[in-house]
C-alpha cells in the first residue's frame, strides 16, 4: 500500500495495516503509524498525501487534526491513515479495538526493513496466530 510505503519513507515506526472491512462498513483499511513527535506526524502525513496524489492521483476527502498533530487523520474512503505520536497511540490504542481484523504483512506492502515496538509486535503474533489456528480449522473441516 502505498500510505504505508510513504509513512516508512518518513521513519514512521509501528506501521501497522489493518484490514477493517469486513468489520467496519465505512472503510476497507486502517493504516496506523507512529511520528515521533508532532513534526514528524505532520512530515508523515504530508508524504502520505503526497505519494497518494502522485503514484494514485489521489487525495483525501478529509484530513482531520492538523492544528493539535498529535493524531492526524487522512480519510481516503477505501482507506483511512491514522498518524500518531507515541503518547496518543498508548493512549487511544486503535489498534485494539479492531483485534479481530486481519493484519496485512507489511512485506504485502513492498516494506522490508521495519521493527515493532514490543507492545505491536504482541498484537501482530496475536493475529497471525489466529490467522493460522483459522486456516487449520478449516483444513480440518475439509478433510
Amino acid at each position: 500500500m502505498i500510505a504505508a510505503q510513504a509513512a516508512d519513507s518518513k521513519k514512521a515506526s509501528d506501521i501497522l495495516i489493518q484490514e477493517v472491512g469486513p468489520l467496519l462498513k465505512i472503510t476497507d483499511y486502517f493504516v496506523i503509524a507512529t511520528g515521533k513527535n508532532d513534526r514528524q506526524v505532520d512530515a508523515i502525513a504530508d508524504e502520505v498525501e503526497e505519494q497518494l496524489a502522485a503514484k494514485a492521483g489521489r487525495s483525501p476527502f478529509g484530513r482531520e487534526g492538523t492544528d493539535s498533530k498529535d493524531w492526524v487523520l487522512l480519510d481516503y474512503g477505501d482507506v483511512i491513515v491514522h498518524i500518531f505520536t507515541p503518547q496518543t497511540r498508548d493512549y487511544y490504542r486503535l489498534e485494539n479495538l479492531w483485534s479481530d481484523a486481519k493484519i496485512v504483512a507489511l512485506s504485502e506492502a513492498g516494506i522490508s526493513d521495519f521493527e515493532y515496538s514490543d507492545r505491536i509486535a504482541k498484537i501482530v503474533e496475536a493475529a497471525n496466530a489466529a490467522v493460522d489456528a483459522n486456516a487449520e480449522a478449516e483444513e480440518a473441516e475439509q478433510e
